[in-house]
Parts: structure tokens; C-alpha cells; sequence
């Protein structure tokens, strides 16, 4: 087991994230080929994690769910970004379905750190269901 030195390397959802990057490293060099689409999901799914690191280190529930928003958002901008490349037919269904089915696992690990510090209200189904 690797030796965490940050709280933020404790959390589930970071290690996702992570997983994610070296999964989204894996399909950019599949594809080879550079576009805006590209460019955005390599920045946007390393701003998830970076983001989770930032948002857990913040003292106040506020600060830290504003991190953690920001965060989910780089995921559903991903999940965008796969939809793109999916549409270009750059990518198949099975990376579709592969790189979404990390995504919500993400989002929905997202979603309840923001519930679990803040009183904001939210709808009954919070879930991310591509």
C-alpha cells in the first residue's frame, strides 16, 4: 500500500479520480489524435482530482463543498467531452460506457461529501444516471 501523506489521498473519490486520469491517459493515447474535445477531457478530468485536493483542504463546510461543486462539474464536463469523441466516432460504445460508469461512481461519491458538509437542499434523486 502506497503511504498517504495528505487527508484528501484517504478519500475514496480521490483515488477514483485518479483512476479516471490514468484511464482517460490510456484512451488519448488510443486515439492519438488532438482536438478540442481532447485537450478538454485531459483538463478536465485532471481538474477533478485537483479540485477534491483543494476543496479538502479548505476549513469551512462552504469553501470546501464550492471544491467539490467545482469538481463534479469537471466530471459532467468529461462525461461531455466522452460524448463528443463518441459522436466523432473517435471513441466506441465500450469507452463510453467504461469512462461513464467512472464518472458516476464520481459524481455520486461527489454528491454526498457536498451533502455530508452542507444544509443546502437538494432534489430527491441526486444520482448521475448517462
Amino acid at each position: 500500500m502506497v503511504k498517504t501523506y495528505f487527508d484528501h489521498e484517504k478519500l475514496n473519490v480521490y483515488q477514483k479520480a485518479l483512476t479516471f486520469v490514468k484511464w482517460v491517459d490510456s484512451l488519448l493515447k488510443k486515439i492519438n489524435i488532438k482536438s478540442s474535445a481532447t485537450d478538454n477531457l485531459d483538463r478536465a478530468a485532471t481538474s477533478i482530482a485537483i479540485n477534491i485536493a483543494e476543496g479538502n483542504g479548505k476549513y469551512t463546510s462552504k469553501d470546501r463543498c464550492k471544491f467539490f461543486d467545482i469538481s463534479r462539474g469537471s466530471a459532467l464536463e468529461s462525461a461531455s467531452c466522452l460524448d463528443i469523441l463518441h459522436t466523432k466516432e473517435l471513441i466506441n460504445s465500450v469507452d463510453l460506457h467504461d469512462g461513464k460508469t467512472i464518472l458516476n461512481e464520481i459524481v455520486s461519491m461527489l454528491v454526498g461529501l457536498i451533502k455530508s458538509n452542507s444544509n443546502r437542499l437538494y432534489e430527491p434523486n441526486e444520482d448521475y444516471n448517462p
